[in-house]
């Protein structure tokens, strides 16, 4: 299990160092379903795992000059409060619950999976034009959107683990004036700030499994700095698609449903869909574009 852990955090890094996506909404799944782990522990050492790996791909965004710093620092002022108050809820649900406290918590994820998938649906099919890469100055209302997002986000990463590259990442996409590239820095910045404040929080309530953690950070830092490496040139949008269907996937799987095969399948099915359309998609523009004519004298 030793390896399968390490090379689940590099494959993991990478997405996260690429897209800004990924960690918590796969890693604490993974743990859940292939590795066997109660959600509870899974929760609080993806978080702790996080914190680590974050930093590294924080330092190198840094260096890249994508990180819109204050930014971070407003959405830090709400997400670093709310993640304990997640992080306490979480634990009284352990506690109130007994042996009930692993259904309860896994069908708290699966939801917050579901909800980001759809998110990350979103944000892949949003048409939006390149933004200017000079900086800008943040209004009261860029203020007040950046602490609202925190304190939303924050809560559901210390209940869950998932939203700082999903729900924060679409957030910053929508409401601020951001490149890609800039998104992805400046979410990973103030993920790794985050996840220290909620790590220290679940290993405070025995939530971490220090020897997991070791072994998915041999793997997820050169993952995560291989993955930065292509975040200014590389497309992401197909990835972004992919990404979305193994969450949505992995909510299902989790959420014990009803006929879940179905679901599964249906949901497997559609994702593929999708995925080949974005492919697709840019090659049939071309098409009905057709040649370019060359101007006339």
């Amino acid at each position: 299990m030793d390896w399968k852990l390490s090379l689940s955090g590099l494959l993991i890094g990478a997405l996260v160092g690429l897209t800004g996506m990924g960690g918590g909404s796969l890693m604490t799944p993974l743990l859940v379903i292939a590795f066997g782990f109660s959600p509870t522990t899974a929760i609080g050492t993806d978080i702790a795992h996080g914190a680590v790996f974050k930093t590294v791909g924080a330092i190198r965004h840094r260096r890249l000059g994508t990180v819109h710093a204050r930014l971070s620092g407003w959405m830090f002022l709400a997400s670093a409060p709310m993640s304990l108050l997640g992080v306490s809820i979480a634990t009284w649900l352990e506690h109130h619950y007994g042996d009930g406290a692993t259904s309860v918590m896994a069908r708290v994820l699966a939801g917050a999976l579901v909800l980001g998938s759809l998110g990350l649906f979103a944000k892949s099919f949003i048409r939006y034009s390149e933004r200017s890469n000079a900086p800008f100055l943040l209004s009261k209302r860029d203020r007040i959107a950046a602490v609202s997002i925190g304190a939303v986000g924050g809560l559901i990463v210390g209940l869950t683990s998932v939203g700082t590259g999903v729900f924060f990442g679409l957030s910053l996409l929508v409401l601020f004036p951001l490149r890609s590239a800039k998104v992805v820095g400046t979410d990973i910045f103030h993920a790794a700030a985050l996840l220290w404040v909620a790590g220290f929080g679940h290993f405070i309530a025995g939530n971490v499994d220090f020897g997991a953690v070791g072994w998915l950070l041999i793997g997820s830092i050169p993952g995560v700095l291989l993955g930065s490496q292509f975040t200014l040139r590389m497309p992401d949008r197909a990835l972004r698609v992919a990404l979305a269907v193994v969450l949505g996937l992995s909510g299902i799987k989790l959420a014990d449903l009803p006929h879940e095969n179905l679901l599964l399948g249906l949901g497997g099915g559609l994702g593929v869909g999708a995925l080949a359309l974005v492919i697709a998609l840019p090659r049939l523009q071309k098409r009905i574009a057709g040649p370019v004519q060359p101007s006339q004298p």
